[in-house]
């Protein structure tokens, strides 16, 4: 969320694997790069998050501040609103071709999920989390 403008954005990397620590690192170091004032990272409890979290803080000291949500609660994560919206609405009964014809149903999907900030706001709002 910016804090000036308090609007939320979505940002998102597709991968054809199980994301490992240098997809995590990559991901945030190019979140950086869009916000130059840093950022606040909430973050599960993945094996590849703790460890992309310990290098991150060492690259951005100053510019990275992550919480950490309790483990084993994805109910407190916003997140899992954002895949269940395109799993089960977005893409209800969509049959892909192929593998990059389901990657750019995905996008699209979560693209359009971006622009509503009404609907971002209610993923909070489900996770019983106050902006």
């Amino acid at each position: 969320m910016s804090p000036q403008r308090r609007r939320l954005g979505l940002y998102f990397a597709l991968h054809d694997h199980n994301i490992r620590t240098p997809e995590v690192e990559s991901f945030v170091a190019d979140l950086l790069d869009h916000l130059p004032r840093g950022l606040i990272l909430v973050m599960d409890r993945s094996q590849p998050h703790r460890s992309a979290a310990r290098q991150l803080k060492q690259r951005f000291p100053r510019r990275l501040r992550i919480e950490w949500l309790p483990p084993y609660a994805p109910e407190l994560n916003p997140d899992e609103q954002v895949w269940t919206r395109t799993k089960y609405d977005d893409l209800a009964n969509f049959i892909p071709q192929d593998v990059p014809d389901l990657r750019q149903a995905v996008r699209q999907s979560l693209c359009q999920t971006r622009t509503q900030q009404s609907l971002l706001r209610s993923f909070f709002k489900h996770a019983k989390l106050k902006l």
